[in-house]
């Protein structure tokens, strides 16, 4: 059950789901800070705040799945390794 290539994929719906919600989400935060009353010094700070938000959550989500990729290649090596060692350890005892 525990498959090391099995690489789960996303649905078509589910992408248009994400990005959709994104899109909304995005307009609807636009429109608040738009609509809401008060100066455009502090509009300006809401907008710049939700941009930064927004840009370090997907790089935040980058990192993370990036340190997860490199962890399972990394222990797939050092699987790879200690197999080749057993091997040869075997291989001398008899």
């Amino acid at each position: 059950m525990n498959n090391p290539n099995y690489a789960p994929k996303d649905s078509h719906a589910f992408k248009m789901f994400t990005m959709a919600s994104f899109g909304i989400a995005a307009l609807m935060q636009a429109g608040g800070i738009y609509f809401m009353e008060a100066s455009f010094a502090a509009k300006g700070f809401y907008a710049m705040a939700s941009l930064m938000l927004v840009h370090t959550a997907i790089s935040v989500t980058k990192m993370l799945r990036d340190d997860h990729e490199s962890q399972r290649i990394y222990n797939k090596l050092e699987d790879a390794k200690t197999e080749k060692l057993l091997t040869e350890y075997t291989e001398s005892d008899e």
